[in-house]
C-alpha cells in the first residue's frame, strides 16, 4: 500500500492543490480573456501602479490650489489646464499615433510626465509654488496625455488578440477605476502625512512602473503607413469624416460630449464639497473620491460579467440614467456616508455606460483610422472637461455647488432621455450605413 498517497499532508493533496489553482486560473482567464496576453499582464501591472500616482497628484492639485486660493472657481480653472490640451491637440496626437510606433510614443510621453510631476513636487516641497505655476504645469502635462491616451487606445489593439480586445479595453478602464479607488484615498493619507509636495513626487516615482513594463512589452516590428507623407491636416479631416459618417460612432460621440461637459464635471468640486458642505479634511475628501471610483470599478466588471447578455444600447441609457439620477441626489445628501453611497451607485452607472461606450467604439472602427478615431473620442470626453469644470466653478461661485451639480445632472438626463427616443432611428442609420459599406 502506498502511505504517501494516503498522508493527507503529502502528494495526493498537492496534486488537488495543482488542479484547483489550474482551475482558479482557468476560470479567471475566461472571464477576462485579455490576460492570456503576457504583454498585456505587463501593461496592466505597470499602468495600474503608474494611474495610482497619477489620481495622488490630480486631488493633491484640487487640494493645494484650494488650500492656497479658497476658490471653488480655482479649483475649475487648475482642473480645466490639464485637460484644455486635449481639446486643440489630441486630433494631431491620433494623427501621430496612426503614423509611427506606438510603444515609442508612450516611452516618451511617460518620460515626460514623470518629469513634469518632479518638477511640480520640487516647486511645492521647497515652498515657491504659486497658482499659475500650477496651471501652467497642469496644461504641459495635458500636452503630453493629448498624445498619450490616444497611444494608450490603439496599443491595446497591438498587445492583444482580435478576440481579446473586448476585454481588454474593459480591464483598461478597471485599471483607471481601481486607481481612481486606491489613489484618492492614499492621496487623503499622504497630504496629511507628507503634504501635497510628497504626493507630487509620489507620482513622479510611479511612472517608473510603466516604463519597465513597456520596454519589457514585445510587439510586432512598426511599418510605416502608407499615409505616413500625406498632410496632417488632411489625415485629420479624413479622420473626422470618417467618424461623422458612421452613425453609431457619430452618436457615441455626440452624446459623450454632453456628459462630459454636464457629468464628468462635478469631480472638480469634490473637494470644494468636502471641505465647504461636510467640513471634512483631506482624508475625507479622498473618501468621496473612492467611493466613486470603487463603484466605477464595479461598473467596469459588471460590463465585462454583461458582456453579450445585456444590449449595449441598454447598458448606456440604464447607465447614464442611473448616474444622473444618483448624481442628483448626491447634492441633496445631508451626511457624508449617505452622499458616498450616492457617489458609488453614480459611479457604477457612469462606467457601466462608458466602458460599453469605449468597446464599441473600438469594436468598430477600422485599424487604420483608430487612431484618429479614438482621438477624437477622446477630445470630446477629456478635451470638453474643461468647458465642464469652468462652467460648474461659475455656477458654483453664483448659486452654490449643489445647485451646480444638480444642473448637470438634469442635462445629462434629458440627453438621455433624448437618445433613447431616437433609438430606432439610430438603428436603422446603422442598417443601412452597414448595407452600403458591405456593397
Amino acid at each position: 500500500m502506498n502511505e504517501q498517497a494516503d498522508d493527507p499532508l503529502t502528494g495526493s493533496d498537492n496534486s488537488l492543490s495543482d488542479l484547483e489553482l489550474s482551475s482558479l486560473k482557468e476560470k479567471v482567464l475566461s472571464a477576462f480573456p485579455a490576460f492570456r496576453s503576457r504583454n498585456f499582464r505587463r501593461y496592466f501591472i505597470g499602468q495600474i501602479v503608474s494611474m495610482i500616482g497619477t489620481w495622488l497628484q490630480m486631488v493633491a492639485q484640487g487640494w493645494l490650489v484650494l488650500e492656497m486660493t479658497g476658490s471653488a472657481f480655482q479649483v475649475g480653472v487648475a482642473a480645466a489646464a490639464s485637460s484644455l490640451p486635449t481639446l486643440f491637440l489630441s486630433l494631431f496626437g491620433g494623427v501621430i499615433v496612426d503614423r509611427y510606433d506606438r510603444k515609442i510614443i508612450l516611452l516618451w510621453t511617460q518620460s515626460a510626465s514623470m518629469l513634469l510631476a518632479f518638477v511640480l513636487g520640487i516647486f511645492t516641497l521647497t515652498g515657491i509654488v504659486t497658482v499659475p505655476v500650477i496651471i501652467v504645469l497642469a496644461f504641459l502635462l495635458g500636452c503630453v496625455a493629448a498624445v498619450a491616451t490616444p497611444a494608450i487606445q490603439a496599443f491595446l489593439s497591438e498587445m492583444v488578440e482580435r478576440d481579446q480586445l473586448h476585454s481588454a479595453v474593459a480591464l483598461n478602464a478597471a485599471i483607471f477605476n481601481a486607481s481612481r479607488v486606491i489613489g484618492p484615498a492614499i492621496a487623503g493619507l499622504m497630504i496629511t502625512w507628507i503634504g501635497t509636495g510628497g504626493a507630487f513626487m509620489a507620482n513622479g516615482l510611479s511612472y517608473v512602473a510603466v516604463i519597465a513594463a513597456l520596454m519589457a512589452i514585445r510587439t510586432a516590428p512598426h511599418r510605416m503607413k502608407s499615409e505616413a507623407h500625406q498632410h496632417p491636416l488632411q489625415s485629420i479631416r479624413d479622420g473626422i469624416v470618417y467618424t461623422w459618417e458612421h452613425p453609431l460612432i457619430r452618436t457615441i460621440v455626440l452624446f459623450v460630449s454632453v456628459v462630459s461637459i454636464f457629468g464628468w464635471s462635478f469631480m472638480s468640486m469634490l473637494p470644494v464639497v468636502a471641505k465647504q458642505t461636510f467640513g471634512m479634511g483631506s482624508d475625507g475628501m479622498g473618501y468621496l473620491f473612492s467611493a466613486f471610483g470603487l463603484g466605477s470599478l464595479s461598473g467596469t466588471f459588471l460590463v465585462s460579467m454583461s458582456s453579450g447578455r445585456v444590449r449595449s444600447s441598454a447598458m448606456v441609457i440604464g447607465g447614464i440614467l442611473t448616474f444622473s439620477l444618483a448624481l442628483a441626489a448626491f447634492t441633496f445628501a445631508g451626511r457624508a456616508w449617505l452622499a458616498m453611497g450616492f457617489l458609488f451607485v453614480a459611479g457604477i452607472g457612469m462606467l457601466s455606460a462608458f466602458a460599453t461606450m469605449t468597446a464599441t467604439v473600438q469594436r468598430l472602427v477600422e485599424d487604420r483610422y483608430r487612431g484618429r478615431v479614438m482621438s477624437i473620442y477622446l477630445m470630446v470626453l477629456m478635451g470638453f472637461m474643461p468647458l465642464g469644470n469652468l462652467q460648474v466653478g461659475f455656477l458654483s461661485e453664483l448659486y452654490g455647488t449643489a445647485v451646480a451639480i444638480r444642473i448637470g445632472a438634469v442635462i445629462v438626463l434629458l440627453a438621455t432621455i433624448f437618445l433613447f427616443s431616437y433609438r430606432k432611428e439610430i438603428e436603422r442609420a446603422w442598417r443601412e450605413y452597414r448595407e452600403f459599406s458591405e456593397s
